[in-house]
Order: C-alpha cells, then sequence, then structure tokens
C-alpha cells in the first residue's frame, strides 16, 4: 500500500435488485490531504459508490480498506464514527434550528438529562473558528443564505470528526462569489490533512481545485488522473464516451412580433404570509430565450409556480398568448401550448411509481393521436414510447420500468422528453440541467436552442451560470422578488458582475427592455 494512501475501495461491485448493475469492479483509491474529483454521467455508478462508502449500501462484492485495514462499513453512522462524513447535494439541515443545534444535532453535550446549550454554543463556535468559517451559530439556519447552510453542513461533518469528506454537486447552487470562498475553504481543509471527495459535472471547477480525478462511465471506473495533465475535453470524452460539444453556435436570433407571456405587477406572497414577487414585470416573445439568474429563495420558485397555474393566489395579470390565466385551469393552460420543466424532478416532474412510458403520457393522454373513444391506442402509445427513449438517449432497461428505479440524470430525461414532445409555443425550464451530467445537459441545451430558433419563446430559470450565458438572449436576475438587473446585451455582462447583482450588491432600478410596450 502507498504510504500516502488513506483509503482503497477495490473491485467493489453492486448489483440492485432489479438486475442493474451499478457498479462493476470498481477501485477507488483516496490520499491524505487530496482534494479527488468523481466524475461520470448521471447513471455512471458515482452515487452508488458514495453510499456503498457512507454505508448507505452494502456492496456485492470487493473490500474496503481504511489505513489498511479492511472495514465494513454498516451504516451512516458507523462510517461517521470511521471519520467519514458527508455533505449531501440536499441539504440535511432543520430551519428552524439554530446554527450551533444543528452542528451539535444527535450529539449534543448534555447537562443531566438536558442539552447544555451554553455548551453547545461555545463548541460550535470553537470548530467555526478553528476551521476560519465565520458564521453566527445564534441566527437561525432558515435565516441564512445557501452559501452559509453549506459551511454549517461542513462543520457538522467535521464536528463528528470527519477525516474525509464527501461533497456531493456543492457549487450546484451557490454564485461565482460564494464558489470562491467554498474553494478557500476547501483549500484550507487539505492544508489541515483533510481529504475531500468533491463529486461535480463542472469541468472547469475540477480543473480549478482537484488534485486528481476519478472518471466514471457505466458502473465502471475509466481511471485516475492527475487534474493538472488532462483536458476538460478529454474528460468530457472518457465521461460519455464521445467527443461533447462544450460550447454553442448560437443561431442569430429572429423574434415573433407576438407577445406569448405578458407579466404586470406580480406580487405574490408564500403560504406564510411573505411577500416572495414583488411587482415583477417582463415579456417574452417568440424566438428568445430570457434567462433568470439569482441566489435561490429570492422568489424564482414562486414566480415560476404562478405562471404554471399552480399557484392562484397572486396580485397582478398574466397573459399567455393574449388570455387572462386567472380562471384557466393547469389544464388549460398547458392546452395554450406551454410545455413546464419542473425544479424539482422527484416531487412535481414525474411519479416515480408509475412506468417510463405512462410518465412520457402523462400530460398527453387525452390527445386523440394516442385517445380513442373508450380506449386509449395502445400501439401507438409504445411505439412513440420506443421513439422517445431512443431519442433522448434515456438509460432504461425497458419503457415499462418505473421511473423511480433511473438515475437523476435519466428521469430529468423522461421529463424533458415528454415536455418536448408536445411541439410547444412557450416552453418555462426551471433548472433544467441540474445535477446531470455533460452529455445530457448538452443535448437538453441544444434542444433549448432549436426550440428558440423554430420561434418558441423560452423562459429559463437557471443557477448554473454558464447555461444561463449560454443559452440567454436576454438576461434578469432576481433579488427578494424584484428583477435586481437586466441585460439586454447578454456578451457584455461578466460572472463577477452577475454575482454581484445576485448578491444584491449592485442593484439597478432602471430596467430598460423588461417590456416590449
Amino acid at each position: 500500500m502507498d504510504n500516502q494512501s488513506l483509503l482503497q475501495m477495490n473491485h467493489i461491485m453492486k448489483i440492485y435488485g432489479n438486475g442493474v448493475v451499478a457498479n462493476e469492479d470498481v477501485s477507488l483509491e483516496l490520499r491524505r490531504g487530496e482534494i479527488h474529483a468523481l466524475l461520470g454521467e448521471n447513471g455512471a455508478g458515482k452515487s452508488t459508490l458514495m453510499k456503498v462508502l457512507f454505508g448507505i449500501e452494502a456492496p456485492d462484492q470487493g473490500e474496503i480498506l481504511l489505513k489498511g485495514s479492511p472495514v465494513t462499513i454498516k451504516s451512516p453512522q458507523h462510517a461517521i464514527s470511521l471519520g467519514i462524513g458527508m455533505v449531501h447535494q440536499h441539504f440535511m439541515l432543520v430551519p428552524s434550528l439554530t446554527v450551533a443545534e444543528n452542528i451539535i444535532l444527535g450529539v449534543a453535550p448534555k447537562k443531566g438529562l438536558f442539552i447544555d446549550m451554553g455548551k453547545a454554543v461555545s463548541a460550535a463556535e470553537k470548530i467555526a473558528k478553528e476551521y476560519n468559517f465565520d458564521i453566527d451559530v445564534n441566527q437561525k439556519v432558515e435565516e441564512i443564505p445557501v452559501g452559509i447552510k453549506q459551511k454549517v453542513e461542513i462543520l457538522k461533518a467535521l464536528y463528528r470528526g470527519a477525516e474525509i469528506l464527501i461533497l456531493d454537486e456543492p457549487t450546484a447552487v451557490l454564485t461565482p462569489q460564494e464558489t470562491d470562498e467554498l474553494f478557500v475553504q476547501l483549500v484550507k481543509l487539505k492544508e489541515k490533512g483533510h481529504t475531500i471527495i468533491f463529486i461535480s459535472h463542472k469541468l472547469d471547477e475540477i480543473k480549478k481545485i482537484c488534485d486528481r480525478a476519478t472518471i466514471m462511465r457505466n458502473g465502471r471506473s475509466m481511471g485516475t488522473y492527475d487534474v493538472a495533465g488532462i483536458t476538460t475535453q478529454e474528460m468530457s470524452r472518457l465521461m460519455v464516451g464521445r467527443e461533447v460539444s462544450l460550447t454553442f453556435e448560437k443561431n442569430e436570433q429572429h423574434l415573433t412580433d407576438e407577445v406569448l407571456l405578458k407579466v404586470r405587477d406580480l406580487t405574490v406572497h408564500n403560504s406564510q404570509g411573505v411577500l416572495k414577487v414583488d411587482g415583477l414585470s417582463f415579456d417574452l416573445k417568440g424566438g428568445e430565450i430570457l434567462g433568470i439568474a439569482g441566489v435561490e429563495g429570492n422568489g424564482q420558485t414562486e414566480l415560476i409556480d404562478t405562471l404554471t397555474g399552480l399557484n392562484k393566489r397572486y396580485q397582478g395579470e398574466i397573459d399567455i398568448k393574449g388570455k387572462n390565466i386567472r380562471p384557466l385551469s393547469i389544464a388549460d393552460i398547458r392546452g395554450q401550448k406551454l410545455a413546464h420543466i419542473p425544479e424539482d424532478r422527484m416531487a412535481s416532474g414525474c411519479a416515480r411509481n408509475l412506468s417510463i412510458q405512462e410518465n412520457l403520457f402523462s400530460n398527453q393522454y387525452k390527445s386523440p393521436e394516442y385517445s380513442g373513444r373508450q380506449l386509449l391506442k395502445t400501439k401507438a402509445i409504445e411505439k412513440r414510447s420506443e421513439e422517445l427513449i431512443r431519442e433522448f438517449k434515456i438509460k432504461c432497461s425497458t419503457r415499462k420500468q418505473k421511473v423511480g428505479m433511473l438515475s437523476g440524470g435519466n428521469i430529468q430525461k423522461v421529463i424533458v422528453a415528454r415536455e418536448f414532445s408536445t411541439a410547444p409555443d412557450i416552453i418555462i425550464a426551471n433548472q433544467p440541467t441540474r445535477g446531470i451530467d455533460v452529455g445530457a445537459a448538452s443535448f437538453i441545451r441544444q434542444r433549448l436552442l432549436e426550440f428558440r430558433d423554430a420561434g418558441c419563446a423560452v423562459l429559463l430559470v437557471s443557477a448554473d451560470l454558464t447555461e444561463i450565458f449560454s443559452l440567454s438572449d436576454r438576461l434578469a436576475v432576481m433579488y427578494k422578488g424584484k428583477f435586481a438587473g437586466f441585460f439586454t446585451d447578454v456578451g457584455s455582462v461578466t460572472e463577477d458582475e452577475l454575482g454581484q447583482h445576485m448578491l444584491g450588491i449592485k442593484r439597478e432600478e432602471v430596467l430598460e427592455g423588461v417590456v416590449y410596450e
């Protein structure tokens, strides 16, 4: 064993009950004090490998050596006791508790039967100070920004003694400034001897922060590489097995005369009565992509829910193709040829216990093409399902497979296939490529551009600034329910400038080009 070697996963095999081989003879070696990237397409087996390491799944074959000794990791609690911590993509914090309470949760210092809050606060402050994390530990988690929540998750793992830290898509919801700040912290952790596994699809970030990278494809390892010695193009080819275009040729824009979506003075409060969308007005014409950037929680979700008919409690006016949507049902709004890719694929994008085919047709079963007077036209549905699975490269064993058994990226492809196959005039895409690999993301982005070229109106909400910059014709930044910036010349905006608007450092009241009147 290499004397630097901290952990080895040797010849790991994991086959799920449905026969899917998630990991096939995968080996991974971690060295003390390195940032090690784990990358691959969705369904490549990254998540499964990390579930095995964190004790969520048991491997069918293979061994794990920690500091040279074989270990059988029985549960996440066992993994934590061995010094392995994991920060999940969706944070596991309790919003109503303070930062300190979240950090010590489950391992709190006691005074008799009760938690010693004084000790808990000083313990949280001590560990924050030790790792140079500037955090007020008395603040409630629901009151702090996303970037700080991420730091709380990292401190939670460090408080439990994590030497190895697994970070799953850690920059997915961060601004450029917050990402830079996180990278500074990660380098400090590395210098203190911690080992970090960095799971990401952002190849430029891997180049910037990681020492070595293990690349996975179809459940197998394609090898481990020194990041300094491999290009992003080579990384994407190893992940996907083919050349992937990381840039897009955008055709010249041809706007239609018709405003397909018109929003005036839209004001939305959430169920707790908090103002989330504050007097917003904008227009969207055919043949354009309007990008909306912003840190999560600044009203994007409430805006999209209202535009798509999921929320009926609002003030102001929304017209789709000249029709006021207030009296319309969701089905009526969809009937205006509006497609919607929702933010949370599992909560509102699919029915996980239904088949791929049933999900693909959940918005088209009334169409005369697929529905007779009494019965569905099963032959036509089956034929079209097979076509969509091929066209959108959905990795599955059969169209009858339950959607919940697919990887995240393949579930996203099912949703996108369903929405794009209805020949829409308006597409509302909320985080369409979040958490999916470079190949699938490239495919979806290319399709959005094709729809735009065909005269479709696209509203794109995304936390991925590369996506926002490469696709948008006009670009808005949402901050506290308003547009804090609006740009008609997207090419002239820098990431740093956009980040300043996203953080509310820069705000502009004059928003020319928002409406076409």
